[in-house]
């Protein structure tokens, strides 16, 4: 029995989650020592610090939504929109291109960002101004020129474009949208 429990043990610690979880609170912990020897400074720093190992994971968790590639196609998820996020007010991006032979398109899914609220409150009001809307499953998404964006939970934004709008709405038709609902709660 304690054999199962050591290897339970050393699965837990050796997740990545899990590492980096102690990664923050060693450096939270590093930011109070800080802070009660007095060096605002370096507590600043390890506070950022903390938060942008916590914004990774965030990111990370995100990424699990982004669809597998439909069957012919690959999938490519890509670190470049998480880096972005903080010149467009912060929050939480995922990013995949898809591809084959001549064709390619790309997912993006922003959470969390001042400009996707923003963007929900046009959404809410698309068909009063005379904008495309697609359905996919039960999610609405703005059809502009071939580009579509959907909000879920007036906090989440995705967006796919690159191909015909039919090839992208099959790919986002396997989106946990509900799921999606709960991301970050």
């Amino acid at each position: 029995m304690s054999y199962f429990r050591t290897l339970a043990l050393a699965a837990i610690l050796l997740t990545p989650g899990i590492a980096l979880a102690d990664e923050v609170s060693d450096t939270l912990k590093s930011a109070l020592e800080a802070y009660e020897e007095g060096d605002l400074s370096y507590a600043l720093e390890e506070l950022e610090f903390a938060k942008q190992l916590m914004l990774e994971m965030k990111t990370a968790d995100l990424a699990t939504f982004l669809p597998e590639a439909p069957e012919g196609w690959i999938r490519e998820v890509s670190d470049d929109v998480a880096t972005g996020m903080a010149m467009f007010g912060g929050g939480s991006g995922a990013e995949a291109t898809y591809a084959r032979e001549n064709e390619s398109f790309r997912i993006v899914i922003m959470a969390d960002n001042p400009m996707v609220g923003a963007l929900s409150g046009m959404m809410a009001n698309a068909s009063l101004m005379g904008m495309k809307l697609e359905r996919v499953g039960r999610q609405k998404y703005l059809n502009q020129d071939g580009e579509l964006s959907g909000i879920v939970d007036g906090r989440i934004l995705i967006q796919a474009s690159g191909a015909d709008v039919d090839t992208m709405k099959t790919v986002l038709e396997e989106i946990d949208h509900r799921g999606l609902e709960d991301f970050g709660r």
